[in-house]
């Protein structure tokens, strides 16, 4: 990375949200630490499936509406199993697409499958996929995005991210305050896409949690609120 040397430190950062917080202790209390490898790994395979088909559909749409009609998706999919949603036919997809109680957005019900098919290969290869995505080390969390965007579907993007996130594993989102703060620590100068960028916020997270001890999480947390 070239320009971690113009960085602030993780504690000047904390300092700078702290003072927008109402101070240390309050800021604290705001930061969740994220779950333990023995908790992710117990996590059902269904339930991931589950949280991947509810950012996909939450993506460029009214999150506050998908969530309102969850129960229903909850239904219409079976309870997300994988080996279900990976055999769906073509009379499955026709009445899916026609299901008044989900989203009727064909590619990403189309999406639900390809997913489903994506972590039966990822259970095959460690055991369950929840123990694969836990077992990823937090030092190359932009390897596991990549994972996410290249062999799972409609995964790339913030999408992944926020996926990663609400399961619990231990992960930054790069929102635009996030990257906003990057840009003024000189990490990045605009937006990260390319695997470049995204390496120097990789290296940059990484330094900050050397410095802190703290986790991807707290510290994206933390970067989000000193804006």
């Amino acid at each position: 990375m070239s320009r971690t040397h113009a960085m602030r430190t993780f504690d000047e950062i904390f300092a700078i949200a702290a003072s927008r917080k109402g101070g240390a202790d309050a800021l604290d209390a705001m930061l969740a630490p994220p779950k333990s490898e023995a908790e992710l790994a117990a996590i059902a395979d269904d339930r991931w499936l589950a949280a991947m088909t509810k950012c996909i559909f939450q993506a460029g749409f009214n999150w506050k509406v998908v969530e309102s009609m969850w129960p229903g998706f909850e239904a219409a999919f079976e309870g997300f199993d994988t080996g279900r949603c990976a055999m769906l036919t073509d009379e499955d997809f026709e009445r899916l697409v026609s299901d008044t109680r989900i989203v009727r957005h064909g590619a990403k019900i189309r999406a639900v499958q390809e997913n489903a098919l994506f972590l039966q290969t990822l259970a095959a290869e460690a055991g369950s996929a929840a123990i694969a995505i836990a077992r990823w080390p937090s030092s190359d969390y932009i390897g596991l995005l990549d994972v996410l965007k290249k062999r799972g579907s409609r995964l790339g993007g913030t999408t992944g991210q926020y996926c990663l996130r609400s399961q619990g594993k231990d992960s930054f989102i790069l929102s635009q305050s996030v990257v906003d703060r990057l840009i003024a620590e000189g990490v990045v100068e605009t937006q990260p896409t390319s695997k470049k960028a995204l390496a120097d916020v990789q290296s940059a997270f990484n330094v900050w949690s050397e410095q802190s001890g703290r986790s991807l999480t707290e510290i994206s947390r933390v970067l989000a609120m000193s804006l």
